[in-house]
């Protein structure tokens, strides 16, 4: 006997095996079950999912020689004749190849006379979204008002293209795409069954490749237990994929993270020898990068605790911020590949922009000696910015109380002043330096560096902030300084972002004031203007000058009264 394909060999012969499509099996059985049989269905979804398959199975719960039922024997002459594709009342047509009108009017010709042998008549048209609209016109009415004897079964990968007369007409179920899960426990089952010796490991890259097709999945097996010569192993169905490896993802990683281009370029070189897919490499750095972000964000989220263990790592390496930039990176990365001069161009492209834009951190504080002046420990940008930062004046003896309202969010920690500040080493870990003790009328100076709220907008104004800590900063009201402790009350819808961005504010302010400061952090709504209500302000402030501007001008005046334009003002930007 000749080979069958595994494709063809597993197909699922009744419900109870069919994989991944239980809404599906529930609904089709409850009918069968209780004689509620519809007279058109319309399977949507993508290759491999089950749609030809379903159609064959619930053709065989109605002609089975047992009755209609929602378990098929399977033996019987109806059964079989179906599976081997000869029953002569069950009827598949390809409407890609047979797609006009007088082909429909020869189906539907055929439905007036009564099954020759089983109990209905089945015709399963896949496909059915290949139909002209004439084709769709001349079944309407059949479709709506069937014979007895009939059941149309129409299957589609794209029912956007299917007129809605047709679907209002049909009782229509969307099969999903399998799980990569399930892909693996099917192949897993099916490799026992043939006495196929495998790696468990080869499972994961042939489940990614098939995207959610069964189909795809089982001809993607049939092709490496050929490549493998009867026996599956992970390099070896990688090499035949042409698939990047999780090692060498990690290595990605690895490298991004040590700042090591030269391991980078090592690994873009060891990836082009292997002939791998740049595109599908770039895209599954991509969701390696978005799992880390789901593990940082929401840890439950991650089930598998081999995953678990492979991204704890870079949850701890990585900040949030970080993965967001690179995750922007690579997408960009792939969008822009096609334009590349190759390739092997574009990927190596994209690692030296993660690599360059990787964030950096300040240099320890105590890195600079005792006695030079606060500009020079806060970073090159702050220091050469035009507008002096607020001078150091002696405290006032008392600092305007809070509203009542405010309540305590949180307090990043600093140490007392008669202890070691705490300072940011290179890779962002806090670690002690030792300073030298401060005098108290140091301690009391460096309290009132802040005297007022305008004070609090400079200095935010002069930080190295992005993203979510310059979000935090521009959502403080100032509050009061008091014994190197500064209060700021923020919104309660933003009280989110103290968790998350608090640390790096505490430096930047650090870093920018010259002197060890903590943050006190208050919800309310701000009495004064916050960094963000100013931009906002001053920001409707230029287009509305911009909007003046454009309804003021001699040439833009001349143009309206000569062809009765109208100013769009909505569309004036300022510069």
């Amino acid at each position: 006997m000749s080979y069958q394909v595994l494709a063809r060999k597993w197909r699922p012969r009744s419900f109870d095996t069919l994989i991944g499509q239980d809404h599906v099996v529930r609904a089709l059985t409850h009918a069968l079950e209780q004689q509620r049989l519809h007279h058109a269905y319309l399977f949507t979804g993508t290759r491999g999912v089950g749609k030809t398959t379903i159609a064959r199975i619930l053709a065989k719960s109605l002609n089975c020689d047992t009755g209609i039922t929602a378990k098929p024997c399977g033996i019987c002459a109806a059964c079989t004749e179906i599976d081997a594709g000869r029953f002569v009342d069950y009827v598949e047509m390809d409407a890609a190849s047979n797609r006009s009108v007088d082909d429909m009017a020869a189906l539907l010709e055929k439905a007036a006379y009564a099954p020759a042998r089983g109990r209905y008549k089945v015709y399963m048209i896949d496909e059915v979204h290949m139909l002209t609209g004439h084709a769709f016109n001349a079944m309407l009415k059949t479709l709506e008002e069937p014979p007895e004897h009939v059941k149309f079964i129409l299957a589609t990968t794209d029912p956007q293209k299917i007129p809605v007369t047709v679907l209002s007409r049909c009782l229509q179920f969307n099969l999903k795409q399998m799980q990569p899960d399930a892909i693996v426990r099917h192949l897993s089952a099916v490799l026992d069954a043939e006495q196929v010796e495998y790696e468990s490991a080869a499972l994961r890259p042939i489940s990614k490749g098939a995207a959610g097709s069964m189909r795809d999945a089982l001809s993607l097996l049939d092709q490496a237990i050929a490549h493998g010569a009867g026996r599956l192993t992970e390099q070896d169905v990688l090499d035949m994929l042409g698939t990047v490896g999780d090692e060498h993802l990690d290595l990605v990683l690895d490298a991004l993270i040590a700042g090591d281009g030269a391991a980078l370029m090592a690994l873009t070189e060891q990836m082009r020898a292997r002939s791998v897919d740049f595109d599908q490499a770039l895209r599954e750095l991509a969701v390696l990068l978005h799992r880390i972000a789901i593990a940082q964000r929401v840890p439950d989220a991650i089930t598998d605790e081999v995953e678990r263990l492979r991204l704890a790592p870079y949850v701890a390496a990585m900040d949030a911020e970080s993965v967001q930039l690179a995750y922007q990176i690579v997408v960009q990365g792939c969008n822009d590949l096609p334009m590349a001069p190759d390739e092997v161009t574009g990927f190596s492209m994209t690692l030296l922009r993660l690599l360059a834009f990787r964030p950096d951190t300040p240099p320890p504080l105590a890195s600079t000696p005792r006695g030079h002046s606060a500009a020079l420990q806060a970073p090159a940008r702050v220091a050469r910015s035009s507008a002096p930062l607020p001078p150091v004046v002696a405290p006032t003896p008392a600092i305007a109380p809070a509203p009542a309202e405010g309540e305590p969010l949180a307090q990043v920690s600093a140490p007392p002043h008669n202890e070691a500040p705490s300072a940011f080493v290179a890779d962002g870990a806090p670690s002690l330096v030792p300073a030298e003790p401060r005098a108290e009328a140091e301690a009391q100076a460096d309290a009132a560096v802040l005297r007022s709220n305008e004070d609090w907008h400079a200095l935010v104004d002069r930080l190295d902030i992005v993203a979510l800590t310059r979000q935090l900063a521009h959502q403080c009201e100032w509050l009061g300084s008091d014994g190197g402790r500064i209060r700021l009350r923020l919104p309660r819808e933003m009280a989110h972002l103290v968790s998350s961005a608090q640390d790096k504010l505490r430096a930047a302010v650090q870093a920018a004031l010259g002197v060890p400061v903590q943050l006190q952090f208050e919800h309310g709504a701000p009495v004064s203007q916050t960094v963000a209500q100013r931009l906002t302000s001053e920001q409707q402030a230029r287009e509305q000058q911009a909007r003046e501007a454009m309804r003021n001008d001699p040439f833009v005046q001349q143009v309206i009264e000569q062809f009765d334009a109208r100013l769009i003002e909505d569309s004036i930007k300022p510069l």
